[in-house]
């Protein structure tokens, strides 16, 4: 050959190829990964013998333990329940508006409960229920009556008190009320709670 491509001399340039960059950045990628792998299997490994995880659920635990009035929601029930015949309700009306207390203890008299006093609540309660109602009574109803009373007006919020006397229990309506729960889903609530269908275990999370 002529011209710039002239060889001269004894000594041939080498033809080398060039080196594969591709397989230099697929090697550094798989190991960033193993090493992120490693990196996560030990945080997890720490947090299991250091009980990390449970530090948040026994906070909200705590949490509601601490709040001052019950979740609004049914009680639960243990034991033999009363049937309604059984358990007497006084009726009382913390609202503005006129004829709740007596209305109320009418219908709830239909579906079978013994009704003792009606009337406008005390002034520990007057006007300052803001929910559909509270439910009241001594520590005793906690698990029998209240739960059964809860079906007429699941929405009412519940508490006991330990100082009360006797097995008679309190409805006061609150601001929110319109009327009791409709017999119908009542009496299923009820039906629910007297005979209650058994439930799979729930399953516990490792902490």
């Amino acid at each position: 050959m002529g011209g710039q491509y002239r060889i001269k001399g004894d000594k041939y340039p080498r033809m080398r190829r060039r080196r594969r960059r591709g397989r230099l950045v697929g090697i550094a990628v798989a190991s960033a990964a193993v090493l992120g792998m490693i990196g996560w299997g030990t945080l997890q490994l720490i947090d299991l013998f250091t009980g990390g995880g449970g530090k948040a659920s026994a906070a909200g635990t705590k949490a509601d333990c601490e709040t001052g009035a019950t979740p609004s929601a049914t009680p639960a029930a243990t034991g033999t329940l009363p049937k309604p015949g059984k358990i007497t309700v006084n009726v009382f009306n913390a609202t503005t508006r006129s004829g709740l207390a007596k209305q109320t203890a009418d219908e709830l008299k239909k579906r079978g409960f013994k009704i003792g006093d009606v009337g406008n609540a005390t002034k520990q309660f007057d006007k300052k229920i803001k929910g559909t109602g509270l439910l009241l009574g001594p520590d005793a109803a906690l698990h029998t009556s209240l739960p059964v009373l809860a079906t007429q007006l699941s929405t009412a919020e519940y508490r006991t008190e330990a100082a009360r006397k006797g097995p008679a229990v309190d409805l006061i309506i609150g601001d929110k009320f319109k009327e009791l729960t409709k017999k119908a889903d009542a009496d299923k609530a009820l039906a629910a709670l007297t005979n209650p269908k058994p439930t799979p275990a729930a399953s516990k999370k490792s902490c």
